[in-house]
């Protein structure tokens, strides 16, 4: 049954005469507005909202007073918003809702490094076990390589440079607490109460922390996902990336599960750092889903750096020896010899256990909160933003639907998150950018495409000595000129695909790129000096809009 709901949403201030508005100005200012929330589900929340705009722009930032109600008798609440889970989605989402003048609290467990039922931070997956710390790493691990790069300009050591791990882990850490009292100051700043303790639903507007009940007219659940490693014997004995990212010493030798940026993120990371390193995937090629030159050249280039790919092997078992040593068991056999094995074999929605299901909210078979275009849950008070929707999982698309969810709740501004052209990097050793679509996906959509690419050798390689070369792609419409996508692979892609991605999402056609000056000596440059295709897809029927009399004279009939 479909649950209708009312929001009457009001400025303080006060028109003085209404009678001396005209009637255009008054249907401007004074209107009802029906907003229809419908994906599969049928039960989801029918919007009615009555809004009285006061002719000054900037009393839209000021406190309105909210009435929602599923039924006829109003209710009074502890607050407007109630988050569950201060990761970048449910910060972004409480912040602004609060400045648009809302009521908000947001829970969160205390602050551990690594995440359980029990342990989390303010922060979330991507500042505390996710896109910062791994990145830190990263950077600590490009060292070695720079190291060899320097010896061809004229560097020279006396002796071999050694890493201390317990020094990166300890300064890691250091900053991730830093981090997390920023974030607390964010929202404190803010005036969104935060509450420590694990959240749990108990009805459409209750939310038990640890014991004490708190009542809101809106709860939002952006708890993230956790690292998923599958059920085979032995599996208590390997790591997830949480643990990776904090684990007592370094690896001597790892063995890594899964093709996937985490995987390919770490294999990078314990190579550069001097582990010997071993990559174990299901497919011929990492990185599914990726354009498929984009997937060659990555491989090709890691295994030169020392990373040794095992193809097309499942993993079995996990078996530990008496010296303590780990055994991994595919498919094809075992390798032994171990240090570590880490999964890094996808991520699941973090839904279990906080009732999501005993309050009537679908979840899909991977465990996901099913949301409409608002992030609207099945049932109408409930709503949920970042990976806990496995949309498109990325830190700046929570941020993106957390603002989009304040703005449809609390400024009258019903926004749905914009997922085209969404730009996202690797950090794999060489980094990946890409932007828009794939040539796989741009012949399916468009038929007919040009391929623009350049695969060379960068300057720094020349007088370094080493196998290093960057890869560059364009997809471009045959029919438009417009540019479809963009991919990189090679050092600083990751900040090259961040400019352009402005320029794709623009619409921007090849004739522009073309009709743009370089910046020379970079990589970047290629992008706008590529004037030839690599080769021209053509998938339309060639006779298709012409008209019978010349397709006859092109078939020479």
């Amino acid at each position: 049954m479909a649950v209708a709901t009312s929001l009457t949403v009001t400025t303080p201030k006060k028109l003085s005469s209404l009678s001396s508005l005209s009637s255009p100005t008054l249907h401007s200012l004074f209107f009802s507005k029906a907003l229809s929330f419908s994906p599969s589900s049928s039960s989801f929340l029918s919007l009615r909202k009555t809004l009285l705009l006061s002719p000054s722009h900037h009393t839209r930032t000021r406190r309105r007073s909210f009435t929602l109600s599923a039924s006829a008798n109003p209710h009074n609440y502890d607050f407007d918003l109630f988050t569950i889970g201060a990761g970048s989605g449910g910060v972004r989402a409480s912040r602004f809702a609060a400045n648009y003048g809302a009521s908000v609290a947001i829970c969160e467990l205390p602050f551990s490094t690594i995440s359980s039922d029990v342990t989390g931070g303010v922060g979330g997956t991507c500042v505390l076990r996710g896109c910062v710390p791994k990145k830190l790493l990263v950077y600590s691990s490009k060292y070695s390589h720079e190291f060899e790069e320097s010896n061809g300009f004229g560097w020279k050591y006396e002796s071999e440079p050694k890493h201390d791990w317990s020094t990166l882990i300890a300064n890691k850490n250091a900053e991730l607490q830093r981090l997390t009292g920023i974030y607390k100051n964010i929202l404190k700043n803010s005036n969104v109460q935060l509450i420590e303790g694990r959240g749990k639903i108990v009805d459409p507007h209750t939310v038990d922390v640890d014991g004490k009940l708190y009542t809101a007219r809106h709860i939002l659940v952006s708890v993230g996902g956790r690292p998923f490693i599958p059920d085979i014997p032995g599996s208590e004995h390997a790591i997830d990336s949480d643990a990776a990212l904090d684990l007592p010493s370094k690896p001597e030798k790892i063995a890594i599960v899964g093709g996937g940026y985490i995987a390919l993120e770490f294999a990078g990371i314990f190579n550069g750092l001097k582990s010997d390193v071993h990559v174990f995937i299901r497919q011929k090629k990492v990185l599914r889903g990726f354009d498929e030159e984009i997937r060659d050249f990555v491989g090709e280039q890691m295994a030169l750096r020392g990373i040794e790919f095992h193809t097309e092997e499942s993993p079995q078992a996990v078996v530990k020896s008496a010296d303590g040593s780990l055994s991994l068991k595919t498919n094809k056999g075992t390798v032994e010899g171990f240090s570590h094995i880490m999964f890094a074999t996808g991520r699941k929605p973090n839904t279990k256990n906080i009732g999501l299901e005993s309050v009537g909210v679908k979840i899909d078979k991977k465990g996901a909160i099913e949301v409409n275009e608002y992030s609207q849950s099945s049932v109408p008070s409930i709503w949920a933003v970042g990976d806990v929707t496995d949309r498109i999982n990325l830190t700046p698309v929570a941020l993106m639907e957390g603002v989009a969810l304040a703005k449809t709740l609390f400024l009258n501004e019903p926004t749905k998150p914009e997922y085209s052209y969404v730009p996202s990097a690797v950090f794999s050793q060489p980094p990946i950018g890409q932007v828009g679509l794939t040539e796989e996906q741009a012949v399916e959509q468009y038929g007919d495409v040009d391929i623009f690419t350049s695969n060379f050798r960068p300057l720094k390689a020349t007088l370094s000595g080493l196998p290093d070369r960057t890869f560059m792609k364009l997809i471009v419409c045959a029919k438009t000129n417009k540019v479809l996508g963009l991919h990189m692979c090679g050092e600083d892609s990751p900040e090259i695909t961040q400019g352009f991605a402005v320029a794709i999402k623009a619409g921007l056609t090849k004739a522009d790129f073309d009709a743009t000056v370089g910046i020379h000596p970079t990589a970047a440059e290629e992008f706008v000096t590529m004037r030839t295709p690599t080769r021209k897809i053509r998938k339309t029927n060639p006779s298709e809009g012409r008209s019978e009399s010349e397709v006859k004279a092109v078939a020479g009939t």
